[in-house]
C-alpha cells in the first residue's frame, strides 16, 4: 500500500511541477498533496507537522497570490474595468487556443484590447498590458519556485 501512496505523490508532484507553468492544474497545491502522499506511505515521520502547516499557509497564499498579482499590476498602472476582464478574456482565449504562447501572451493582448475598447491611448494601453503581463509572469514564477521547493523536500524525503 505504501507504494501506491509514493506512486501516487510522485504523479502529484510532477503534476504540480507543470501546473505551474500550464493553466488549469493547480501547481503548488498539487504538489503539497504529493508531499502528504509520501508522508503517509512512510511508518516515520519524515516532516515534522509544523513544517507541513507552515508549507500549507504558504501554498494557500500563493495559490491566492497567483490571482491577485495580475490584476494588482493591472491596478497599479490605472487599467480600466475593460482592460482588467480583456486580461482575463486573454488569458481564457490564449490558453485553449493557443498554447502554450498564448497563456503568457493573452494576458497582454487582452489587456491592451480592453484598453483600447476602453478608449486608452495606445501608450496608456500598453503599460496597463505589460504590468498585467508582468503580474502574471511574477505569479507564474513564484508557484514554480513553490512547486519545486516542495518537490526537493519530496524527493529529498523519498531517498
Amino acid at each position: 500500500m505504501e507504494y501506491v501512496f509514493i506512486i501516487i505523490g510522485i504523479v502529484l508532484v510532477l503534476a504540480g511541477l507543470v501546473g505551474s507553468i500550464a493553466p488549469g492544474l493547480p501547481g503548488p497545491p498539487l504538489s503539497y498533496l504529493g508531499l502528504i502522499m509520501l508522508e503517509l506511505a512512510q511508518d516515520e515521520r519524515l516532516f515534522s507537522t509544523s513544517f507541513l502547516i507552515t508549507l500549507a499557509i504558504i501554498t494557500l497564499v500563493v495559490t491566492i497570490a497567483e490571482n491577485i498579482l495580475p490584476v494588482l499590476g493591472a491596478k497599479v498602472y490605472k487599467a480600466s474595468k475593460q482592460g482588467i476582464w480583456g486580461a482575463i478574456i486573454g488569458l481564457i482565449i490564449g490558453t485553449f487556443f493557443f498554447p502554450p504562447l498564448g497563456l503568457i501572451f493573452g494576458v497582454f493582448i487582452g489587456a491592451v484590447a480592453g484598453e483600447i475598447l476602453a478608449g486608452k491611448k495606445h501608450g496608456q494601453a500598453l503599460k496597463a498590458g505589460l504590468a498585467t503581463f508582468l503580474g502574471n509572469i511574477l505569479a507564474m514564477v513564484i508557484k514554480l519556485a513553490l512547486s519545486i521547493l516542495i518537490a526537493f523536500y519530496f524527493f529529498q524525503g523519498l531517498f
